[in-house]
């Protein structure tokens, strides 16, 4: 049997003055951050958006050189959100609340509860490496259903995010990959297959990103259980669940979740919705994909009557990335 050596002494101090250098970057940075969130707040957001992007792609930059690419990323945010829309005032106050926030959240992180200061600290930029979170956290074994698999692209780097489901455990993890210069993703998995394997969660107040560190096998849906979709609701009960995951992390864009009995429903005042075939309820579908070509796959899937749905519920509607037919089928949205 190989022996695995623990790092020396030596190597393990000068790792923890490494990040603690780095833990005050990201501080001062932070800091930084708040001074210039003021002066937007004082100045007025009209000149902020007469004075275009370059205002933001410094400060983002500085950043940058914080050592906080989280931060960096909600800067840019802002950037794009300052003169965007007819709501784009209220969008950008709402940003910058968000921002103060993690800002304030990084800055007593030594006061906060474990999982939630794991939560800031990912948020501004600070995660563990995937080799390190392998070799010291517990692996979760299970069969993963392999539920989506979607790209996109900040014109930098192309994110890969492939969201699987525990059989066993009933767990949701995510997988994000990256690739740069115009390269896809090394990682790729053909969304209906299941895989018996380890993976190795992020900490966080709720752990959804997660490592593959071991894959033993890749294989078809038994017979026994084929694509069978995960255990779901209806859109109320999304909805509470993405409320009840805010509670943990006020800055989650959004929350996996899986529909059950839904008819997809075309609006042209309202915009797509998927509304509860055993009520008077529906859900808005995320309006960025409202004329992508998989809502009207969805549409030929359902027929008009009721199907289960897998997507992303959050502010800004429902993201539907994959619906239950004769096999599960993946959306292109």
């Amino acid at each position: 049997m190989e022996r695995v050596l623990a790092p020396a002494p030596r190597d393990t101090e000068a790792a923890r003055r490494r990040a603690a250098a780095r833990a005050e970057r990201v501080a001062a940075g932070a800091s930084e951050l708040e001074r210039r969130l003021a002066d937007l707040l004082h100045g007025g957001f009209a000149s902020s958006a007469r004075a275009g992007r370059g205002p933001w792609e410094e400060t983002a930059a500085r950043m940058v050189d914080a050592q906080a690419p989280g931060l960096a990323a909600a800067v840019r945010e802002l950037g794009a959100t300052a003169g965007a829309g007819g709501d784009w005032a209220a969008r950008l106050l709402e940003r910058c609340a968000l921002l103060h926030t993690l800002n304030q959240a990084y800055l007593r992180v030594d006061r906060l509860p474990e999982g939630l200061a794991a939560t800031v600290r990912s948020r501004v930029g600070i995660t563990v490496g995937a080799a390190s979170l392998v070799s010291s956290s517990p692996p979760v074994r299970d069969r993963w259903l392999v539920l989506s698999q979607r790209d996109g692209s900040d014109g930098r780097l192309i994110t890969r995010r492939i969201w699987l489901h525990g059989r066993e455990t009933g767990r949701t993890a995510l997988l994000l990959s990256y690739g740069a210069g115009g390269r896809a993703p090394d990682l790729s998995l053909t969304v209906g297959l299941e895989l018996d394997a380890d993976l190795v969660f992020h900490p966080a107040a709720r752990p959804l990103r997660a490592v593959l560190a071991d894959r033993r096998a890749t294989s078809a849906p038994g017979a026994e259980s084929g694509a069978a979709p995960p255990p779901g609701g209806d859109t109320a009960a999304a909805l509470r669940a993405y409320g009840e995951a805010l509670r943990d992390d006020p800055w989650l864009e959004s929350w996996p979740v899986v529909l059950r009995e839904v008819i997809p429903v075309p609006d042209t005042r309202l915009g797509w919705q998927l509304a509860d075939a055993r009520g008077d309820s529906a859900i808005s579908v995320d309006a960025r994909c409202a004329d992508r070509r998989g809502l009207w796959q969805l549409a030929a899937v359902s027929g008009g009557g009721p199907v289960t749905v897998f997507g992303e519920c959050g502010h800004r509607g429902f993201l539907p990335l994959a619906v239950w037919g004769k096999e599960l089928v993946p959306l292109q949205v």
